[in-house]
């Protein structure tokens, strides 16, 4: 009896790590394979990883934005002060702007598609990526700070979201910056 593979996974249905025909596993292959890679194929790799992680950003900012745009139209809205007020179209502005930078890579790609530019298209899209993950920062605290007051209706808001912005900072920009300094220098 011959067991099937699982190709996602890499394993067979005994749970075994599968080889290919050199006898190398899925881990094996893809640390061989980034060594020897060439520009084009590792602008490929990088290219499909960018947009791995771009979807994730994208589906969050829309969702927020969907929301964003639908509380202007409740009843309690209008209730709701001028510096409520003030920081909704902020928040508003900001969701809007990160909607269109995490979706630029898309478009830059489709754009400059067949004009052998993939390596300069990653590097410009990673950028654009980041700036949108800035925007998104700024989005999700305006956003909080705004709920945050309505909720609590004290200076409480100002302190958890102050925290909050430091935790994300730490975790989306710092975490990876200290992992990049001091993690082992590999090819890219």
């Amino acid at each position: 009896m011959t067991l099937g593979t699982d190709t996602a996974s890499g394993r067979d249905e005994g749970g075994q790590r599968s080889a290919d025909r050199g006898g190398r596993t899925p881990a094996a292959r893809s640390g061989a394979e980034e060594h020897h890679e060439t520009e084009k194929e590792r602008a490929d790799r990088r290219w499909t990883e960018l947009l791995q992680e771009v979807r994730v950003a994208q589906m969050g900012i829309q969702i927020l934005l969907g929301f964003l745009l639908s509380v202007a139209f409740t009843e309690r809205f209008t209730d709701i002060g001028t510096l409520d007020r003030n920081i909704y179209v902020i928040t508003v502005v900001l969701g809007s702007a990160a909607t269109g930078t995490l979706i630029a890579p898309v478009a830059l790609h489709r754009f400059v598609t067949g004009h052998r530019m993939k390596p300069q298209t990653v590097e410009w899209a990673s950028r654009l990526t980041i700036t949108g993950l800035v925007l998104l920062l700024c989005t999700v605290t305006c956003a909080l700070l705004l709920i945050l007051r309505v909720v609590l209706d004290n200076g409480m808001a100002w302190w958890i979201v102050g925290a909050l912005f430091m935790w994300f900072v730490g975790a989306w920009f710092l975490l990876p910056a200290w992992a990049r300094r001091v993690g082992p220098r590999q090819g890219r």
